[in-house]
């Protein structure tokens, strides 16, 4: 499948699986730095064991199976064993804490967890914090099955059957467990087909988490979709990923903001020949600043390719096409595989250029939010249109332009402040390195801005300065009020930083 391709992938993960055998059987499907390469039957075949295996343990197709693996060779093989065998695989976030994860196993009724070692004193905590019945297999160099195990069955599997299970970060209340079709976790990933032009010639590296929506919708789902290839790193390692694009000569790769920002400041360049291959670098996940991207690319000669996407929605929404196409610095870009609107409140689509809430509708959109039938309705328009949350404007060519959170959204005297226009001062200079406005309640105003930057190795500059530069680019009542200096900002599993933690992390700063 390339990008000229109109219709979502049919079938399931087990189908595609099956023709990537069938079709390129002895080309790599999946490259560890640190272990051996899984060709594409390899990775079928044994994924048809775990799948039979786990049937052998007396689980049925819908079944859940609970996968607490960081990327790794035995990751990537539990992940599609389960999804070959049919059960609804929920994918836990290694760093959401014992809380989060053990909750996160008891929702989703896990019958099954497969466990690495490095992760079962974090398993502990978590059955200490929920009760939590599933059966534990754990996994090493190999998969300690129990003894005498039998392989079961297989059953039979459709494009509308449950695949992945993702529980969102839960910072304005519980986790929601995002449920996601066998169909619309494959159309996650020719999402990113389409708009990125991947073929089999394209070699992706993956280095965010594959327990986080972008790591498996867009770098494993992507190369399953278009029959290239991902080298799946354990993490991101600014020493080490110049010289990992070299070495697996990958032609593409998808991060955050904060990996590009950390690239941005760090001391490694790729050679001429590592520059001349990458196609092309993919941000998503939050708002890349306009001087990042155009700084990147001054000093890299790699284009940035901005997105956006969601849980919810397998990864992307927009994208800008890529060159020679028009990127448009600032914006995350235009529908592609499914249909995006701005709605106005009173949830009908707004015209061109008006703000209001970015909504979505496509085949890559989730089936429901896991027993969660309140949160699922209120999350739908009664015309189908999934709501993002996030407020934006759609110029006259389609393309986005997000301008804040409805949640995150600073709200002094009256007045909506979005952190995005205050993020974007800060990383005008070149100290910073990270950098996210937030609210404070204050008497006076309701709300007051604030701000928490990270700088880069050796920076001398101030908070007051900071604060001046802000107040040059944004006027004073939009410019934060104290600006914190934190050797890190607070993040979730992919980097995003999270500005909701950040007024509670600083409050004793005040």
């Amino acid at each position: 499948m390339t990008g000229a391709d109109i219709m979502p992938p049919g079938g399931t993960v087990r189908d595609w699986l099956d023709q990537r055998a069938r079709d390129q059987g002895n080309q790599p499907g999946y490259i560890f730095p640190d272990a051996a390469t899984l060709t594409w039957a390899e990775l079928r075949d044994q994924a048809a064991d775990i799948a039979a295996r786990l049937s052998g343990m007396g689980l049925h197709k819908g079944d859940c199976v609970a996968v607490m693996l960081p990327n790794s060779r035995q990751g990537i093989l539990c992940l599609f064993g389960a999804l070959y065998g049919g059960f609804r695989t929920a994918l836990i976030n290694l760093v959401a804490g014992a809380e989060a994860i053990g909750y996160a196993l008891s929702h989703s009724e896990a019958r099954i967890i497969l466990v690495g070692t490095k992760q079962l004193d974090l398993l502990e905590m978590a059955q200490q914090a929920h009760s939590i019945s599933a059966r534990i297999v754990t996994v090493g160099e190999d998969i300690d099955w129990p003894d005498h195990a039998a392989r079961g069955p297989l059953g039979e599997l459709g494009a509308q059957d449950a695949s992945i299970l993702m529980y969102t970060s839960g910072t304005t209340g519980r986790p929601k467990g995002v449920l996601h079709t066998h169909a619309s976790l494959l159309a996650g990933g020719w999402t990113a087909t389409v708009a990125h032009d991947l073929s089999p010639e394209d070699r992706a590296l993956c280095v965010l988490p594959v327990y986080h929506i972008n790591g498996i919708c867009v770098t494993v789902m992507g190369p399953l979709v278009s029959g290239g290839s991902a080298v799946v790193c354990e993490k991101f390692s600014a020493s080490r990923f110049w010289a990992l694009c070299k070495e697996h000569q990958t032609t593409w790769f998808s991060v955050v903001p904060t990996i590009i920002s950390h690239l941005l400041h760090g001391k490694e360049d790729p050679d001429a020949e590592t520059k001349a291959r990458i196609r092309f670098g993919r941000s998503a996940s939050s708002a890349l600043a306009v001087e990042t991207q155009t700084a990147f690319q001054t000093r890299f000669g790699i284009p940035i390719v901005e997105t956006m996407g969601l849980t919810e929605t397998a990864a992307q929404i927009l994208s800008n096409p890529l060159p020679p196409g028009t990127r448009k610095i600032g914006s995350p870009g235009k529908a592609f595989g499914n249909e995006v609107v701005i709605l106005s409140p009173d949830l009908q689509p707004a015209p061109r250029g008006s703000e209001g809430e970015i909504a979505v509708r496509g085949p890559n959109v989730m089936q429901c939010y896991f027993r969660n039938p309140d949160a699922t309705r209120d999350t739908f328009t009664p015309d189908g249109w999934l709501r993002t949350g996030d407020l934006g404007r759609m110029d006259e060519d389609g393309y986005v332009f997000v301008t804040g959170r409805l949640k995150e959204l600073i709200i002094k005297g009256g007045e909506n402040i979005a952190p995005r226009e205050v993020d974007e001062a800060l990383y005008g200079h070149p100290d910073v390195v990270e950098a996210a406005a937030f609210a404070r309640p204050c008497a006076q105003y309701g709300e007051r801005v604030e701000a928490a930057v990270k700088l880069r190795e050796g920076a001398t500059v101030c908070s007051t300065e900071l604060v001046s530069l802000c107040q040059q680019k944004l006027g004073a009542f939009k410019s934060p009020d104290r600006i914190h200096i934190l050797d890190d900002l607070p993040k979730g599993p992919s980097g995003k930083i999270q500005r909701l933690k950040l007024a509670e992390e600083t409050r004793e700063k005040v």
